[in-house]
């Protein structure tokens, strides 16, 4: 990548080939995977959302087959919504845009946080449920928009001590240099860990 003036190297990402996560004491978040990111017709759609749908689905049959805990976090505006003056008019509850994709639609014991800025985390009941029901300290995050909300969820679970787990396959970004700096972040600042695929990722 170049910038005026100099070229930034991009530092190497260390993947990790495997990563085993004990059943009890884990828990996925999938974040804000709405049509409105997601489908044809979406505000603001992150074109390669839709091709993590089939990876996703295959990662929360084998979480619900283990009996691993899933939260989901919903972006969710209202009228007048600051964020609205940063990004085109999105996820205003209630409407189509704002709804979980269909392929990923949570099931009755799953949790769904509402939230109205990027962290999962921020004027959420996530860490209630986390820390205080589900008693979890490894989380595996995956969903969109890679370098927003993924990362500041991810950040903000990386501040409170959790064990983060990201794998590419899973997460969708703007850009490629948003992908990049994502699993950069998380498996640098963040220590957690990163993995190209679903498939290393296995719960036991």
């Amino acid at each position: 990548m170049s910038i005026p003036g100099q070229s930034v190297e991009v530092p190497q990402i260390p993947w990790q080939s495997r990563v085993e996560l004990p059943v009890q004491g884990s828990a996925v978040i999938v974040i804000d995977m709405q049509n409105d990111f997601v489908k044809e017709g979406g505000a603001l759609v992150v074109s390669d959302a839709s091709a993590t749908l089939d990876t996703l689905q295959g990662l929360l049959a084998r979480a619900r087959s283990a009996g691993v805990p899933i939260a989901y976090t919903q972006d969710t505006h209202f009228t007048g919504d600051p964020e609205w003056e940063i990004w085109p008019r999105h996820c205003e509850m209630g409407t189509w845009g704002w709804e979980i994709v269909a392929e990923l639609t949570p099931r009755k014991e799953d949790l769904v946080c509402q939230k109205s800025r990027y962290d999962g985390f921020y004027g959420t009941w996530l860490e209630h449920f986390l820390a205080n029901v589900w008693k979890v300290r490894n989380l595996v995050i995956v969903g969109t928009v890679s370098s927003i909300c993924v990362l500041h969820t991810a950040a903000s679970a990386g501040l409170r001590w959790y064990t983060v787990v990201v794998p590419a396959d899973g997460i969708s970004a703007l850009t490629e240099f948003d992908q990049a700096l994502t699993l950069r972040q998380v498996s640098w600042l963040y220590s957690g860990s990163v993995t190209k695929s679903v498939d290393a990722i296995s719960f036991v």
